[in-house]
């Protein structure tokens, strides 16, 4: 409600046509507005994926700042969750029921910017196009389905009048399922593990900053961990602190080593959806890094909440890495010793 608001269109036109709410998908609207408020309010570029993609291959894309790789101090990575959001958002939920700033990652580009950060947004959903199948195709899917063969056979019998009356009614109900499409995944970004990697070889890797520093929301931090797993070394040497918020990463069933647990421990923190005050400490049964309170229980506004700590538990990590002493990411009144998990 409010995003249409601030788009100026005509809320009584959407709210009232059925037809139109089933058939223009909410999330394309505010993809395409998040696109735009990150080149023209935040003054990112797009970057086409793979960076070698032919005319006529799928292509995905991320955004970065001019100084992203040039930038000799510092430079901030957000990876969002799974699920329909895309570049720039948290949580599609909170954009359309509450406002821009918890429900993007705009807030956290613009402080960044503003402290001298060049920044790095992923887009790890975007892993395929859908292309529609060609009569060929549809023809072999039939061909090999795995109906019983009596049940095909009821269907060949039925007469052509009835089977238009069918597909016309089932067009109508669902105007979105007229045509059978496929999907073509993007080369070495099929996944949200893969897109991480390859923005890490291809851009992070690149950089020139002296401090990396991530946030990752929910499957982001599970895709951050993976990546540690396939460039362990590589990331221990760049990277200086990690913000995690409601991360869904196990370092149990994704094998996580030791060295990088310890790892973890030292420079990572989760900002988990808790009862408890922000910042404030919560046990954990994973020996992975310290966990604490996002001052939330609802997990898409983790990331919001968390907002001013995180850039706080960076500040203190840049200060520890240059006096070698390691920082605590809470406030004062809750803090945390790493040496304590």
């Amino acid at each position: 409600m409010k995003l249409l608001e601030s788009l100026g269109c005509d809320l009584d036109y959407y709210l009232t046509s059925v037809y139109l709410q089933n058939r223009i998908s909410s999330t394309c609207i505010i993809t395409k507005y998040i696109y735009e408020l990150l080149q023209k309010e935040c003054h990112l570029k797009k970057v086409t994926l793979p960076v070698d993609a032919t005319e006529t291959e799928p292509k995905s894309f991320i955004f970065m700042s001019e100084d992203a790789l040039i930038n000799p101090d510092k430079l901030l990575v957000l990876i969002h969750g799974n699920g329909v959001v895309r570049a720039g958002q948290w949580a599609r939920r909170l954009i359309i029921n509450e406002d821009l700033d918890s429900g993007t990652q705009i807030p956290y580009i613009k402080r960044a910017i503003e402290e001298g950060y060049g920044v790095i947004v992923l887009n790890p959903n975007e892993n395929y196009i859908e292309v529609e199948k060609t009569k060929a195709q549809i023809q072999l899917s039939s061909d090999i389905s795995e109906e019983p063969a009596e049940k095909r056979e009821r269907k060949d019998k039925i007469p052509k009048e009835t089977k238009k009356r069918r597909d016309f009614y089932e067009k109508y109900r669902n105007p979105q399922k007229e045509k059978e499409t496929m999907q073509i995944y993007i080369r070495d970004n099929g996944s949200p593990e893969e897109h991480a990697i390859y923005v890490w070889d291809h851009f992070i890797s690149q950089s020139a900053a002296e401090n990396v520093f991530f946030v990752a929301h929910s499957y982001g931090g599970l895709a951050f961990v993976e990546l540690m797993i396939q460039r362990e070394a590589e990331v221990k040497n760049r990277v200086t602190a990690v913000a995690l918020t409601d991360s869904v990463h196990n370092v149990w069933h994704q094998e996580v080593g030791k060295t990088i647990r310890e790892w973890m421990r030292e420079n990572c923190c989760n900002w988990v959806s808790s009862s408890e005050p922000l910042d404030a400490s919560v046990e954990s049964m994973l020996p992975d890094c310290p966990r604490v309170s996002a001052g939330t229980e609802r997990h898409e506004l983790t990331s919001w909440k968390s907002f001013p700590s995180i850039f706080k538990f960076f500040s203190e990590a840049v200060k520890a890495k240059n006096s070698l002493v390691k920082p605590t990411p809470t406030r004062r009144s809750n803090r945390i010793k790493y040496e304590e998990f």
